[in-house]
């Protein structure tokens, strides 16, 4: 059996070389879907907090199923919770 390789190797880039990805970046990156542009820029709420927390496979499907924004959902599904939980 013959393996049909590329005979060119793709040349070794150093990451070292990559630009930074700092806020500047973010704010000029235009945001697309599929084709479609659905944002300019980064997006609003300077008071958001990049983190690192776990959630249940089934939670996580389900917020996830409806396709992209599914952070902004959960966001406010929580936002929901805290309000009625005050409320209380």
């Amino acid at each position: 059996m013959t393996v049909n390789n590329d005979a060119t190797k793709t040349a070794w880039v150093d990451p070292d070389d990559a630009p930074e990805l700092d806020d500047a970046w973010f704010e000029k990156a235009d945001h697309h879907r599929g084709e479609v542009l659905v944002r300019r820029g980064r997006p609003k709420g300077a008071d958001k907090v990049s983190t690192t927390i776990r959630f249940d496979a089934d939670v996580l499907a389900a917020f996830k199923q409806d396709g992209a924004g599914w952070q902004t959902r959960m966001n406010q599904a929580l936002r929901e919770w805290l309000a009625r939980k005050s409320a209380a």
